[in-house]
């Protein structure tokens, strides 16, 4: 694109000047300023009851054994379980107020009550075709059982005859994004972690505006994170100017609450129910290689084209609808899709963090259980759990050719320094760990054996795999799969492999880091 056009969408909404008082004294400001005082308040009640506790009871030892046992006892991951015993450890009566204030549901009962009551009257609003499961039952029973298991946790048919088209670069995603928007007829849904103005965004924009005076509906929706960063909170005021329907997801407010703890991570479009994306690729000019942040950004993205596509469908009218009272569904997925013919079967799938089900952690480990001959990774971060990092390791002494890819530039130094900690661990059992020296890798994909793949927006850390809403889409023995093969070894040129060598020249101070930072990481 021509570096003349960044400032063509952005004459449709003019971004405000951001100077520092305007920051103090705006409402993002002075959300942050009452944040600070609710927390520095709930600080001082927690600090004031542990000094006064021990005076009643008689001490703390007591106390602290109930909540071992409590904790040892729980249903919480492993991992988890040990951080809060050290922070309890540490400051006993004030960790036992914030694991029990963590743990509540403080902030976000009404959206976990209002999303159940979503899944359970949309559960059945997609069927699945029997004859596609009785078939791929034959080809393959363990292929079977997993999409079994995705119909069980929710609505998440598997489909045949889907047209499944990989891009290696964000740049790639865009292009084909502009031309599948030009062709929206009815209706077109946008839900995306972040949006930012600049040439993308600002393209993308001039198109939804047009397509409104088309008639085409449009909606869009962003994480409510976006207003500290890149969005004025008005913004959907802004859009709603153009006819664009918009929202943010859990907008900030100025009350502590553990909503704030569970974001919208996903990136989906659908275009008229036949033609749907997913993947990394942010609405935002690093994305797009437009701007350098990190050095080179690698990311990935598929597009879906297909019965398959109703799913990303309805993934966005679930969210979208947990603030709405009157529900449409059928209007959107009752759609005529034109008969295609295309190999393998694709099961697009979400992730909620709201129930004890972990999907996108149990897809990828059912990869990594089944694979015979490898498993090849691209992840912007390597924060594990127990089981994850069991799964990769037990994997690679199976002898699978299990390859990770990372940054090599990264974006935020904690996840860095965390990362490195598994290194060793994970080379020891024969996985294989490279790091991308051009730049930053935000790809997040799997690829296993020739036949089966996972693209969407799932990372290998704590946030994705146990806090955020997220989406995939998972692919078996589809057209693209050798092209994201392909793209993963091309990408493996550019990478510098990480050896026990590499590990003790690290930095020091990365290591420290490291280390201090991973007794707390599932809080991270």
């Amino acid at each position: 694109m021509d570096t003349n056009e960044q400032g063509s969408g952005l004459s449709l909404l003019k971004k405000g000047q951001k100077g520092i008082m305007h920051a103090l004294f705006s409402r993002v400001g002075i959300m942050l300023v009452l944040l600070v005082l609710q927390a520095l308040m709930l600080l001082g009640l927690f600090r004031w009851f542990q000094e006064f506790l021990p005076h009643v009871l008689g001490g703390t030892v007591l106390f602290m054994i109930v909540m071992v046992l409590y904790l040892i006892n729980s249903t919480l991951d492993p991992t988890a379980k040990i951080t809060w015993l050290i922070v309890i450890m540490l400051v006993p009566v004030f960790g036992a107020l914030l694991f029990w204030y963590t743990q509540s549901e403080t902030g976000h009962r009404a959206e976990k009550k209002r999303l159940e009551n979503i899944l359970a009257a949309t559960k059945d609003k997609l069927l699945q075709d029997e004859k596609v499961l009785q078939t791929l039952e034959r080809e393959d029973p363990h292929e079977a059982s997993l999409a079994r298991y995705l119909r069980r946790s929710g609505c998440f048919p598997v489909y045949a005859n889907t047209e499944t088209t990989f891009f290696p670069l964000g740049e790639d995603k865009f292009a084909e994004m502009l031309r599948q928007l030009e062709q929206a007829k009815k209706y077109i849904f946008m839900e995306y972690f972040i949006v930012d103005e600049g040439l993308m965004w600002g393209r993308i924009l001039e198109i939804l505006a047009k397509k409104v005076k088309e008639g085409v509906e449009v909606r869009v929706m962003y994480d409510g994170t976006c207003e500290f960063s890149t969005l004025p909170h008005n913004y959907p005021k802004k859009l709603k100017t153009l006819g664009i329907q918009c929202k943010s997801f859990s907008p900030m407010s100025p009350f502590l609450s553990t909503h704030y703890n569970y974001r919208d991570h996903r990136k989906i479009l659908v275009i008229d129910g036949h033609t749907a994306f997913t993947g990394g690729v942010n609405l935002a000019d690093e994305y797009i290689n437009h701007i350098v942040k990190y050095g080179h950004w690698k990311d990935t993205a598929v597009m879906l084209k297909g019965e398959a596509a109703k799913s990303f469908a309805l993934m966005f009218l679930q969210m979208w609808n947990i603030t709405e009272r009157h529900e449409e569904y059928d209007k959107y997925l009752n759609v005529k899709v034109p008969a295609l013919e295309a190999n393998g079967y694709v099961i697009p799938y979400g992730d909620c963090p709201l129930d004890a089900d972990k999907v996108g952690e149990r897809v990828y480990m059912d990869i990594l259980n089944r694979a015979t001959r490898y498993v090849h990774i691209m992840s912007p971060y390597l924060i594990l759990d127990g089981e994850m990092e069991t799964a990769l390791k037990f994997a690679a002494e199976r002898g699978v050719d299990v390859r990770l890819i990372l940054p090599g530039i990264p974006d935020k130094a904690a996840p860095y320094a965390l990362a490195k900690t598994h290194y060793r661990s994970l080379l020891a059992s024969g996985v294989k760990i490279y790091e991308y020296t051009p730049g930053f890798v935000h790809a997040k994909l799997f690829v296993s054996d020739d036949c089966r793949a996972v693209v969407g927006t799932i990372n290998l850390d704590y946030r994705s795999l146990y806090h955020h809403f997220e989406c995939a889409a998972y692919m078996y023995r589809t057209s693209c799969i050798p092209e994201i093969e392909a793209d993963f070894h091309k990408t493996l040129e550019k990478c510098r492999a990480v050896s026990d060598e590499t590990i003790r020249q690290e930095k020091r101070s990365v290591k420290i880091e490291g280390a201090l930072l991973k007794a707390i990481s599932p809080l991270l």
